[in-house]
């Protein structure tokens, strides 16, 4: 099975991307590949005025490979990742994300890495890393720019998961509506699809100026961070290994 579906819409100005390994839709290498690759593919259709990204099933997405980040793959893992993030953030229209059910730590990194987060009442939105003794480097990132600094370093640091309600309560989500899809893609219809694409390329370009800029060193510090220092304690190891072993993790607080 293909992890991701993608089709346009509207004549061409609706790019259609959707997460296609349910229930967990895990944002493994194989699925950030297809979404870097899709985003690769259609970067020069002049007609395109937005994008909406969604999930198969259920859920949104349970997070990233837990066994991709164990050393040895993990410098690969957060690359890719963090090339992704970049490559959507720089893509020329809006990307409407619509989510339902569980978005959590990659998928919601990659959620971040949207526009406008439309989300079910039963969604729930959360960064656990810190659950198996790591941090979420990109959402270290980007969640400052989506909510202010300390609903980040709440979630951040708490690994705890919030739901919809809350999530657009700290300005982490646009809209809360039973059916998100709808909502995203009536966004899009209302706000996007009447606009001029080249005008709408260089706002987005404008709005984001310096954002990417600060985005992209920040990446690469974080990314220096998670494995230079936080790979080499004995605590984010132990985490990991329990998180496959299904068992609590033991902490030695080094």
């Amino acid at each position: 099975m293909s992890p991701l579906k993608d089709w346009v819409e509207h004549d061409g100005a609706l790019l259609r991307l959707r997460l296609n390994r349910p229930k967990a839709n895990i944002v493994d290498a194989a699925m950030i590949a297809a979404l870097d690759g899709a985003l690769v593919a259609y970067r020069s259709q002049t007609t395109l005025r937005g994008v909406l990204l969604d999930a198969e099933g259920p859920h949104f997405s349970f997070g990233a490979s837990v066994e991709e980040h164990l050393p040895g793959r993990c410098a690969a893992m957060l690359a890719s990742l963090h090339a992704l993030i970049v490559s959507m953030l720089e893509f020329p229209v809006p990307i409407l994300v619509a989510v339902r059910g569980q978005c959590l730590g990659g998928g919601l990194e990659v959620a971040l890495a949207g526009g406008a987060i439309f989300a079910a009442p039963d969604a729930q939105f959360g960064q656990p890393e810190m659950m198996l003794g790591v941090f979420a480097p990109a959402a270290s990132v980007l969640l400052p720019y989506r909510v202010n600094q300390p609903a980040a370093e709440d979630l951040l640091f708490s690994g705890r998961s919030i739901g919809a309600a809350q999530a657009q309560a700290i300005g982490l989500v646009h809209t809360v509506f039973d059916d998100p899809q709808i909502a995203a893609q009536a966004y899009f219809e209302q706000h996007l699809l009447g606009k001029s694409a080249a005008a709408l390329a260089c706002a987005v370009a404008a709005a984001r100026g310096a954002m990417l800029r600060d985005v992209r060193h920040r990446l690469a510090e974080v990314e220096a961070l998670y494995l230079d220092r936080l790979m080499a304690t004995r605590d984010a190891n132990e985490g990991l290994t329990a998180f496959l072993a299904k068992r609590k993790p033991h902490w030695e607080h080094r």
